[in-house]
């Protein structure tokens, strides 16, 4: 058998990072099999669909690097397909049209509730004679179809991540709605339950992977299936994401979607490395990862079914480990875009050497994207203001000279072209000045920098000295140590 699985989202908001880890495992269990990986987008909520969610939701799985073998395809297009399965389920006898009013729906409810009983519907107008029908039609009533589900039906079915599931008929509310309200003989729209079952047969759906969430429509889909003549699917529950307080991770956390990850500053290779440790663990304990080494290896006997807690320094970590390791000429083309939105001075074309060199400084201490503005802040202007601990340490005894000493060995065409020609011209200093080399670097850190805290004093030096900002920093900072 052939391994076709899909994701479904719904255009109705963002890509969630919740709907995006489905979306992993789905792909990644296709290519574990060298199956196909089917986009379908559940667009039949006219009212909450929105194409810019779903411009969202493509752009999302793409850049994460979940790329589909078909589709999209979109519900609203299948309408057609959706209503013939539901006249099929009327003409058979396994579906019916219910008149109930929104008020009468609400009575039933209330009267349940007075006597601690589960809301669900009583059934009440599955055996409506033809009179009766006409009587209610004739009254103007909207009909919805409902699905007729036996109440001593047990479903079952043996999930790839939990094992063996049952479910009673009696627990799944009633008689299912399977299509909207609409005008007489008419189907109306047609509901998530119908739709989805529909599509999966039509699609050739093998295995359907999806959150915990949605395990009680399994077992109401497992009927339509059925009485639709499709062949069931296997099913596998992944657990949920969790927040730190052990509950369904939402929009009320915060960060939730996957293009505000992205706009935080991580990676695409680290969030779906991440995502895939959400409830999977790979056999050799390795926890970073590519989505083509963890496909090798994916297998649900490792997928958790307890919900696995978002970990955001757990992600930090990872996404510092992927930053750490791009090539610097690959790294500048990201972080540009951030140095742009804090308006530093800088022509990305004329000056993408120097760009460059700057993004190998700083790329061993990223965590996040964005860390390289307040990291290199210093590097994009003449002159600058200093912390306490610089200005202390520019007001000490003999930074004066030594700064005096640099500035005139600089203004004399002194050649500074690599960290070796930088710590030779320490060196000289240090001689000519009698002062411990401790002094030197720190001091220059303090002029160059503004701050005791830094990356590398060497390479920073030589990139400051390539736009000549080197010079009216040390002169500045003389002006400091002479006050």
């Amino acid at each position: 058998m052939s391994v076709r699985v899909r994701i479904a989202p719904s255009p109705t908001g963002n890509l969630h990072i919740g709907t995006a880890r489905t979306a992993v495992f789905n792909w990644l269990f296709a290519r574990r099999h060298g199956g196909q990986f089917i986009l379908r987008v559940e667009d039949t909520d006219t009212e909450r669909s929105r194409s810019e969610f779903t411009d969202n939701i493509t752009t999302g799985l793409q850049w994460l690097g979940l790329t589909w073998d078909e589709g999209p395809f979109f519900q609203s297009q299948r309408l057609d397909l959706y209503r013939q399965a539901i006249q099929t389920l009327l003409d058979q006898g396994l579906a019916y049209r219910a008149y109930d009013t929104p008020e009468e729906l609400d009575a039933m409810r209330t009267a349940q509730k007075a006597k601690n009983q589960a809301p669900r519907y009583d059934n009440r107008h599955r055996d409506l004679t033809e009179e009766q029908q006409k009587a209610y039609e004739a009254e103007g009533r909207q009909a919805v179809i409902r699905f007729k589900i036996d109440d001593d039906r047990v479903i079952q079915w043996k999930d790839l991540v939990r094992g063996n599931m049952t479910w009673q008929g009696s627990d799944l509310g009633g008689d299912m709605v399977v299509a909207r309200a609409s005008s007489v003989a008419e189907i109306g729209q047609p509901l998530y339950n119908l739709a989805v079952v529909v599509d999966d047969m039509d699609m050739g759906i093998t295995h359907v992977i999806r959150g915990e969430d949605h395990i009680a429509n399994t077992a109401k889909q497992i009927l339509l299936y059925e009485a639709l003549g499709g062949t069931v699917p296997e099913f596998a529950h992944t657990p949920l994401i969790l927040n730190q307080s052990g509950q369904k991770l939402s929009k009320r956390d915060g960060v939730t979607s996957i293009s505000d990850f992205q706009k935080m500053g991580f990676t695409a290779e680290a969030l779906v490395n991440y995502m895939t440790l959400l409830g999977w663990s790979a056999p050799d304990s390795e926890e970073v990862f590519t989505l083509e080494d963890a496909a090798k290896t994916f297998s649900f006997d490792r997928v958790n079914k307890a919900g696995a807690k978002f970990d955001w320094d757990k992600l930090d970590w990872l996404n510092s480990q992927y930053l750490h390791d791009i090539p610097a000429a690959e790294l500048v083309e990201m972080l540009i875009p951030y140095w742009q939105e804090a308006s530093y001075a800088f022509n990305p074309d004329a000056d993408q050497d120097w760009l460059t060199a700057l993004a190998g400084l700083l790329g061993p201490s990223l965590t996040r994207l964005p860390d390289a503005v307040e990291q290199g802040h210093f590097f994009f202007s003449e002159l600058m203001e200093y912390s306490e601990a610089a200005t202390q340490q520019l007001h000490q005894s003999g930074v004066a000279d030594l700064l005096q000493a640099t500035l005139e060995k600089l203004q004399a065409d002194t050649v500074l072209d690599s960290p070796a020609s930088g710590k030779s011209l320490v060196n000289e200093i240090v001689k000519a000045q009698g002062i411990k080399k401790g002094l030197m670097m720190k001091s220059m850190r303090a002029a160059l920098m503004g701050d005791m805290q830094g990356p590398d004093l060497m390479e920073s030096w030589l990139i400051l000295h390539r736009r000549q900002f080197d010079i009216p920093r040390i002169t500045q900072a003389l002006e400091l140590a002479k006050g």
